[in-house]
């Protein structure tokens, strides 16, 4: 008891404090959050503090730098972290920010100024944040700074989770750890008071009242309960101090933010008391009531039908929503299904396993009337006349597979969400902030597929002069890797126009119209005049979409270009697979190459991607909880069964039954209602998972790519299931294993 509430408090703290760890990033972005001036316009003097926000991406990390123009005399109060504003040419950095400036000296660049201080943990929403507070004069900075009155907001310039995802995850963490913790927590209580049975029933026969009886177990569950509870609450704040230092894959955190608060202590200190007690009460009356019964070990009583008065309803509501969704019905983005879905799918994972313990006694009852095997007949008995012994094994294994399928779904719907529009990602970088060497290693960043190069005519220094065209510099190769079918015509070696199915003919791109580009000369001081004539010859091409190169008059082959030029004003297009990973890691690369070069995602939002990272790794950590409840409730209750059954192994080997009948009939006994819960809970879990599909609102509604790996898991999990139970069978014989009665 003390053993498995410790484990179970320390995840159901784990689960509770997440929403306060988001909740605490965001209230520290808040807090730091500039106030400009609004309403009527205010000219801009020079008595104001100024400001303006600059958020850039280092890699796939977000880069955020705060300019300020800070008058002598400024009244505009501090953010929190730092105690004063910075002055012209100081700069105030965050930890992570200083660390990556030893690392990167080009990154210097983006920083103008000497470093004067560090930003304090109460400034920043995570211990690897990239944030800068960066001191000019008003001269220096944009038109587009506005007057500072203050810091703080009620709500941050965007959340780690926005709201509708946060949904998400919450109702993932609630069927992946809640559900099966509030399960695990029972068997525990359960064993426990199975355990203290005999002995309160031999109080009883010794002369102690019924109400003295219930006192003593009460005492005796709460004690046990409330120890587990503050030694699991103790392992999950040690927990915490050591996670915080490393984090999660896209979100971090102080160790202050991840400690329990007093409502989180509250309910993890009362409610696994509260739990146990009244999951032991049950097993305590019956032997305060009917002591002589349980000290000769009588039979149980015939398990009870009411776990189908939750499995029922609960499979009528997402079987209900999956008829509807076969028939096509659009039901997505209806109030209802925000209520309806979560209590379905909770009345499904509880009635599974409260249902499991008749539907196994009748199951068994008929295949022991009908079977002439002993090894059979041994296990269906067993299992018509004792359900519960068993069910305590399988419980946890069968609400992992039922988690499983609702969180492929979750994974699902959280794919069709942040799936690109197109199965490739550009990376445009100008060619401003790139030298020689840096051009030369952007194509061997790992993850790049292909690269060109886009440049515009008539435009010097950033100014247009006139009629323009864009043209892309490539060989055939290259440009197919940009088109979502293989080029029609194309040519290499030669200067050929560039049609696209899905955009109209440029006007300016006529044959015959000469076109002149600038290049910068190899030694990077001069500028050249490149003209080019547009061909008639043209090469058809579909681009994917959205594309830097989508709408691109002309392909020049690189060949043509001058040994050691390059465009003055033109910009390197990089590409590589769309998945989450391969864009983080291919911006990271970008990253180390080139820290202070402009890097745009075409189509992608690099905040969007955090935030992606944050939900998966929350899901993953809330899979990892998930598995270890159903492994330990496994575990306990296999360990628990070896000692209980040891007087009955023993008694069958006296009676002459052969190693093999006996190893037959356990393996059976476990295997019955492990394979009868498995297949419900595929079968549930599949509707539940179609159900939360079809309300998403998204366009997959029935997922059959997950199904495999789930049966393989199921089979496994038999697998293991079976071989647990053989150690069960020992031939050896004590002597005080053998019961006399």
């Amino acid at each position: 008891m003390t053993l498995g509430c410790a484990a179970g408090v320390a995840c159901l703290a784990a689960v509770l404090t997440v929403p306060a760890i988001l909740d605490a990033h965001d209230a520290r972005s808040a807090a730091r959050e500039p106030r400009a001036v609004t309403g009527v316009y205010h000219a801009r003097s020079d008595e104001d503090t100024v400001f303006v926000t600059r958020r850039d991406s280092y890699g796939s990390q977000p880069f955020t730098r705060m300019l300020l123009s800070v008058p002598a005399g400024s009244r505009v109060p501090a953010p929190p972290g730092i105690d004063r504003l910075p002055g012209p040419g100081e700069v105030i950095v965050s930890p992570h920010l200083r660390e990556t400036l030893a690392e990167q000296p080009g990154l210097a660049g983006l920083l103008p100024g000497r470093i004067t201080g560090t930003i304090r943990p109460e400034g920043l929403t995570g211990p690897y944040e990239l944030y800068a507070y960066i001191g000019r004069t008003q001269a220096q900075l944009p038109d587009e700074a506005r007057p500072l009155v203050s810091f703080g907001s009620r709500w941050p310039d965007s959340l780690v989770v926005d709201e509708s995802t946060l949904d998400i995850l919450r109702f993932a963490l609630v069927c992946l750890v809640l559900l099966p913790l509030a399960v695990f927590l029972s068997v525990c209580a359960r064993l426990s008071a199975e355990s203290r049975a005999r002995r309160l029933a031999a109080l009883r026969l010794l002369g102690l009242s019924v109400k003295g009886a219930m006192r003593v177990d009460a005492v005796e569950t709460v004690a046990a309960a409330s120890l587990g509870a503050l030694l699991g609450t103790g392992v999950y704040t040690l927990a915490n101090e050591a996670l915080a230092e490393f984090g999660l894959p896209g979100l971090q955190w102080y160790p202050p933010d991840g400690r329990p608060s007093g409502t989180v202590l509250a309910v993890c200190l009362l409610v696994c008391p509260v739990l146990a007690w009244l999951v032991g009460r049950h097993r305590a009356r019956e032997a305060a009531l009917r002591p002589l019964q349980v000290r000769r070990g009588a039979l149980p009583r015939s398990p009870r039908k009411y776990g189908l008065l939750l499995l029922l309803p609960g499979l009528g509501v997402i079987s209900g929503y999956c008829a509807l969704g076969a028939l096509g019905r659009d039901i997505a983005g209806r109030s209802a299904n925000a209520l309806l879905v979560p209590v379905g799918v909770l009345l499904t994972g509880a009635g599974l396993v409260l249902a499991l313990a008749p539907i196994t006694a009748w199951l068994a009852k008929r295949l022991a009337g009908s079977t002439q095997s002993l090894s059979l007949t041994l296990a269906m008995r067993r299992n018509e006349v004792e359900p519960g012994a068993s069910l305590r094994v399988v419980t946890g294994l069968v609400l992992l597979v039922y988690a499983a399928s609702l969180a492929q779904g979750v994974l699902v719907e959280l794919a069709h969400i942040s799936k690109p529009m197109s199965s490739t990602q550009e990376y445009a970088v100008p060619f401003a902030g790139l030298d020689a060497g840096q051009r030369a290693r952007m194509h061997q960043v790992e993850g790049v597929r292909s690269g060109v190069v886009e440049m515009d005519s008539g435009i010097t220094n950033g100014v247009s002069t006139g009629p323009r065209i864009t043209a892309v510099v490539a060989d055939c190769a290259q440009l197919a890797g940009f088109t979502a079918q293989r080029p029609r015509g194309c040519a290499d070696g030669r200067v050929q126009r560039l049609v696209d199915s899905e955009y109209a003919e440029d006007s300016d791109s006529r044959p015959g119209r000469m076109y002149t580009f600038a290049l910068r000369t190899a030694d990077g001081k001069g500028v050249e005049k490149f003209p080019v004539t547009v061909p008639r010859e043209a090469v058809h091409i579909r681009a994917w979409q959205p594309s830097a190169v989508a709408g691109a008059s002309i392909v020049i082959p690189p060949s043509l270009l001058p040994a050691g030029q390059w465009p003055a004003d033109g910009q390197l297009v990089l590409l590589s697979d769309s998945a989450p990973s391969a864009v983080r890691t291919v911006l990271d690369g970008i990253g180390a190459i080139a820290p202070t070069a402009s890097v745009e995602t075409v189509g992608v939002n690099v905040e969007g991607l955090q935030q992606i990272a944050v939900v998966k790794s929350l899901l993953a950590a809330g899979m990892i909880l998930g598995l270890f409840i159903g492994v330990a409730a496994f575990a306990v209750s296999a360990v628990d069964r070896a000692m209980e059954r040891r007087g009955k192994i023993a008694a069958l080997h006296l009676l002459g039954a052969r190693p093999r009948t006996v190893r037959a009939a356990q393996c059976v006994q476990v295997l019955l209602p492990l394979a009868v819960g498995l297949v419900g809970a595929l079968v549930a879990g599949r509707l539940a998972e179609s159900s939360y599909l079809i309300t998403g609102g998204g366009t997959v509604y029935w997922d059959g790519e997950g199904l495999p790996l789930l049966v393989v898991c199921t089979v496994a999990v038999l697998a293991v299931a079976a071989l647990a139970s053989l150690p069960l069978t020992r031939r050896h014989v004590e002597l005080r294993h053998i019961r006399r009665d």
